[in-house]
């Protein structure tokens, strides 16, 4: 049988062990599975609450490889507990590292002792999305010469394909300027905004890019990454934000990388 072809097969009988072995292996009010021995009897129940610890820790630390901003801001004793409490509310579900986390920014919003920090779980969502902008898969992204050779009348029905890397994520909090001040190792002045904030990630060359951006050039992204085509994203946008820049809303979001196409259609084409 070629590699290819090979399947791994979970033994039904051995799946319920499984799963109560995770379960007990993230709680530690509960004891050591039935069948867990050790040399010395006794010391089963002690050997599989290091293996508990350990576990644990490992996924501690994989959460603040993810979110280090977020680890930054609340100190490692209380990060250390808020993660303790999300692992064993959320076990993993993939073997996969980097995969782990998707939940914890919602976790966060509802973690009692962080509501002092209604921001925190909006600062971790830029942290996320971080780690999936880098993992996307690579694609070219759109060029400015695309759109020159593009008629305007085809181009206004144009619809938009975004990156695969792009995440576009609104905020009622400052959490780009939070996430930004304590991304790194510099000291955290006083951050004066306390405005709604739009995070753009894109990832146009090998490094992963965050920026903010203005709630009218939000808008419009947002709409193009919908499919609402070029034309029509325009007209909304300039009617809930008058002042709208369009040239400058476009040259940002090809500069930015946010897009790897554009499909070009005649008015008739349109829906």
């Amino acid at each position: 049988m070629r590699p290819s072809n090979l399947k791994i097969s979970v033994d039904s009988e051995a799946a319920p062990y499984a799963a109560d072995f995770a379960g007990r292996l993230l709680d530690p009010e509960r004891p050591a599975p039935p069948g867990v021995t050790a040399p010395a009897g006794s010391a089963a129940a002690r050997r599989f609450g290091i293996y508990r610890n350990n576990v644990t820790v490992s996924l501690i630390e994989a959460l603040a490889a993810v979110f280090p901003a977020t680890l930054r801001i609340t100190g490692p004793e209380f990060f250390r507990a808020m993660a303790r409490f999300h692992i064993r509310a959320t076990p993993p579900t993939s073997p996969l590292l980097f995969e782990y986390g998707r939940d914890f920014p919602a976790f966060i919003e509802q973690y009692p002792h962080a509501r002092s920090m209604p921001w925190l779980a909006d600062v971790a969502r830029i942290e996320r999305a971080w780690l999936d902008a880098y993992h996307a898969a690579d694609e070219a992204v759109l060029a400015p010469e695309s759109l020159a050779c593009a008629a305007p009348e085809a181009l206004a029905t144009s619809r938009f394909v975004a990156h695969p890397a792009t995440r576009l994520l609104a905020s009622d909090y400052p959490a780009f300027s939070i996430f930004s001040a304590n991304r790194g190792d510099a000291p955290v002045g006083r951050i004066e905004t306390k405005e709604p904030e739009w995070t753009l990630l894109t990832r146009p060359h090998l490094g992963v890019e965050v920026r903010k951006v203005s709630p009218d050039a939000a808008k419009m992204i947002a709409s193009l990454m919908d499919g609402v085509p070029l034309g029509r994203a325009a007209d909304d946008t300039l009617a809930a934000f008058p002042s709208f820049d369009l040239s400058a809303a476009i040259a940002g979001f090809i500069e930015a990388g946010a897009f790897r196409g554009f499909s070009a259609y005649g008015a008739h084409d349109e829906t």
